[in-house]
């Protein structure tokens, strides 16, 4: 694919920079000369410096041959205008990082499909739904369904006191022969391992796990996790993410919202009339205990400031909260949630670029989701006849190990994948995959 993105700012950057793994052929535009020089040094792009809302320019990038056109910089008004100029000059498809949430709510009165602008992409109102789904999973720090719910992914921490830990996959599965699952990643000391049968779980090992949807408890319980019933929640900051996850929230949860800010407080108090909301420094461990913090089933703090946001999670970790949530701007922090004591730490940016990447991914894909702090994809392939994994024990395919197919659902039945599994015309396969290995694990499914 030929692919132009207007932006070098991290989230440009990064999508680059992931698809650089692949075979595409991708232009970066940017103004600054310091973010395209370091691009340039970095990964394997060509980079154009000036506005892209230069026609000129665009035509330079290949706008007329481009597959995708991905305005992604700080401005709404700049990508607004840069992708309507560039699918009028021949760009396929366009997609858009967005910041006002109006643009989305209301298609008959505006429909930017029709003025040229095929996705559009809000970063915070994705980082407010990643947030409420955590919340919801209550111990997991990842969860996705499959084939409309056939499968299930599951992310979690093992215990010390976990029965998994010490063993392998092989006896792992040998010691709960009637659960349908196995393993797809381990994420230990921030590096990826992709578990062979003799691969062993280590205590704090942050293990993902395909299985059955009714497995799911199961594998909770060999983690040595117990589930746990999330009432209360309190939210640090009055921010749009803040803000965004109050209305998801409201009603089903009792709410507390601290802000600095009294004009927001008050503005925040007549939009979510169930939320109780705070006037006052969240960073004040008194105003919070004062705010009844021991109190709180779970914690979720979105400042602006991603210190600031730490540091009340661990407050909040050290009171008992039992779920805790930061939002940080350092893409490398993620990884470092499980060490530090924090349940999860989230990143705009890298919702949005785990978003864009829905729009980039070829072969029949069904579905896509990415892990927290694991450059890594699951991906849900659609298979037909002509495609290379057809009627062939998975054993005896030439699949990158930096790749493993997981599952595979089968008309109103899904079962786990091992060696002799033959998949089938129709059949529906789940597979994880590193970035170096993408493309490869692509080609078997087209």
């Amino acid at each position: 694919m030929h692919i132009i993105i207007a932006g070098a700012g991290e989230v440009g950057f990064h999508v680059a920079k992931m698809l650089s793994h692949e075979e595409h052929d991708i232009v970066l535009i940017d103004m600054a000369d310091d973010r395209l020089a370091y691009a340039e040094s970095h990964i394997d792009v060509r980079t154009l410096k000036g506005n892209a809302l230069s026609i000129r320019l665009l035509e330079d990038a290949g706008i007329k041959q481009a597959d995708l056109l991905i305005a992604a910089t700080s401005s709404e008004a700049t990508n607004i205008t840069t992708a309507l100029i560039g699918k009028h000059l021949g760009a396929a498809r366009t997609i858009v990082r967005i910041t006002n949430p109006e643009f989305q709510l209301d298609k008959e009165k505006l429909d930017m499909e029709d003025m040229g602008i095929d996705s559009m992409v809000f970063p915070e109102d994705l980082a407010a739904k990643e947030i409420y789904r955590l919340i919801k999973l209550s111990t997991l720090t990842d969860s996705f369904e499959f084939g409309q719910g056939k499968l299930a992914l599951t992310g979690l921490v093992l215990e010390k006191n976990a029965s998994l830990v010490g063993k392998n996959l092989i006896e792992a599965v040998k010691l709960n022969p009637n659960l349908a699952f196995t393993a797809v990643a381990i994420q230990r000391e921030n590096r990826t391992l992709i578990p062979r049968g003799d691969t062993s779980f280590h205590s704090g090992d942050h293990a993902y796990f395909i299985s059955k949807p009714d497995c799911v408890q199961d594998v909770m319980r060999m983690a040595g996790k117990e589930a746990f019933g999330i009432r209360n929640i309190m939210i640090l900051g009055g921010s749009l993410i803040g803000r965004e996850f109050a209305k998801l929230a409201s009603g089903r949860y009792d709410i507390k919202l601290i802000d600095a800010n009294k004009e927001k407080c008050f503005a925040l108090a007549d939009e979510l009339p169930e939320v109780m909301v705070i006037h006052g420094d969240g960073s004040n461990v008194e105003l919070l205990e004062e705010e009844g913090i021991d109190d709180m089933d779970a914690f979720v703090a979105v400042t602006g400031d991603s210190e600031t946001n730490i540091i009340s999670c661990l407050v909040a970790k050290s009171h008992g909260v039992k779920r805790t949530i930061a939002l940080v701007e350092n893409i490398d922090y993620i990884s470092l949630s499980q060490n530090i004591g924090i349940d999860t730490l989230i990143n705009k940016k890298v919702i949005t670029i785990n978003n864009i990447f829905r729009h980039v991914r070829e072969g029949n894909v069904a579905a896509l989701t990415s892990l927290h702090g694991v450059e890594s994809e699951i991906l849900e392939f659609v298979v037909h006849e002509q495609c290379q994994v057809v009627d062939i024990p998975i054993k005896k395919i030439p699949f990158p190990r930096g790749a493993i197919i997981a599952g595979v659902i089968r008309g109103e039945d899904s079962f786990i994948a091992n060696g002799n599994t033959v998949i089938q015309d129709g059949d529906r396969v789940v597979v994880f995959s590193l970035p170096n290995a993408i493309h490869k694990v692509e080609k078997f499914f087209r």
